[in-house]
């Protein structure tokens, strides 16, 4: 077997670097490099994969931790694709679904909020800034030179990069080097920390003079950039995408299926039936029409969920208790919430006894539990 040689290196400020086969890694590096989370597009708890059209104006998420953030509804949906290049298994698919002239006001863009405790460290907003490099796979039918911003949670700071695709329908890797931006106000708690927005088609109203200048605006995309929702049928692929800090772009750092669908499920879980029957949570019954169901999550989220989403369907749902086995009659209903687990309420026509325990049941595939604490 032969040897695996891993030393060490001091860095000036004192701490220790990791050489493996000679290579450093920065500093803090190990175990999250990336901040980027699902980033080569691996994990689709809202959709399994299925194709989305774009309605929910203003943000909707459709990936893990992938937002279309539009003010205009049904001109692009949104897929996880498996037409991915070599060394990745999957990719955002976006396309646009008619030929769409942005107004000035109009935006269009595929954007991933980053977490302000994952990006502190970049120290944005004080004269220790530092420098990041964002890499990533890229695939389209337009050729041309895009846009990608950078921008902190008030819209009052902004970066705008720019990025060639030189072959149509081609899988090529991009690299970009953003300073660190010393002014403004960037989180560094559970909110907001940095915005990463691929421009998608925005009107002249977040056009930035020119790339690669931070300024004290809420700037998109320069004028120049391919409008992809101006060609129906367009298409754009993105993967491997990584967020770093430093100058120089690592490869790719794929952590292992649990450990990112685990950091996703802090924004985001879904509790799915995988067929008729399955179990969904421990309840009691509050009455003989009435049951509270507790559902721990898997990890602790951002923040205490507000909501219930599920699938709008009463009779996707039942209550076993003792010998009864109800199906619900209206959909189960947000209850209360902690970072740490949710209450779910039932209700059913008759039958259940008034202290007894028993579990919500799946009665089709199609059940289903969501609660969201994105960003």
């Amino acid at each position: 077997m032969s040897n695996l040689k891993v030393t060490t290196i001091n860095d000036k400020d004192g701490g220790s670097n990791a050489v493996l086969y000679g290579v450093a890694a920065p500093t803090g590096s190990m175990g999250f490099r990336n901040r980027i989370l699902n980033g080569d597009c691996r994990i689709d708890q809202r959709n399994a994969g299925a194709s989305v059209t774009i309605t929910t104006l203003n943000g909707q998420y459709t990936l893990d931790r992938w937002n279309v953030n539009t003010n205009q509804a049904s001109k692009v949906s949104v897929q996880q694709s498996t037409t991915a290049p070599a060394g990745f298994t999957h990719a955002a698919l976006v396309t646009s679904l008619s030929a769409f002239s942005s107004a000035a006001g109009d935006y269009f863009g595929f954007v991933q909020y980053v977490e302000g405790f994952n990006s502190a460290d970049f120290q944005w907003g004080t004269a220790n800034a530092q420098a990041v490099t964002l890499s990533f796979r890229v695939r389209a039918s337009i050729t041309g030179t895009y846009s990608v911003a950078f921008g902190n949670s008030a819209g009052a700071r902004s970066y705008v990069a720019t990025f060639t695709v030189d072959s149509a329908n081609t899988y090529e890797t991009k690299t970009l080097n953003i300073p660190g931006d010393t002014s403004g106000t960037w989180l560094t708690d559970s909110g907001r920390g940095l915005r990463m927005w691929f421009d998608l088609g925005s009107g002249s109203t977040f056009n930035q003079a020119s790339a690669n200048t931070w300024t004290a605006s809420n700037t998109l995309r320069t004028s120049g950039s391919v409008s992809l929702v101006g060609t129906n049928g367009a298409t754009f692929y993105i993967t491997g995408v990584q967020l770093e800090a430093g100058s120089v772009a690592s490869p790719f750092e794929r952590r292992d299926y649990g450990r990112e669908l685990m950091m996703c499920q802090r924004y985001y879980y879904r509790l799915k039936s995988e067929a008729t029957g399955t179990r969904m949570g421990s309840l009691f019954c509050d009455s003989t029409t009435v049951a509270t169901a507790l559902v721990s999550f898997p990890t602790s989220m951002r923040t205490r969920p507000l909501s219930l989403e599920q699938s709008g369907t009463a009779a996707d749902y039942m209550v076993i208790a003792g010998a009864a086995n109800p199906a619900c009659n209206s959909v189960p209903a947000f209850g209360i919430s902690t970072i740490d687990c949710a209450s779910v309420n039932l209700t059913v026509a008759s039958g259940l006894t008034t202290g007894f325990g028993g579990q919500i049941r799946a009665a089709n595939a199609n059940a289903f539990l969501a609660w969201s604490a994105e960003l």
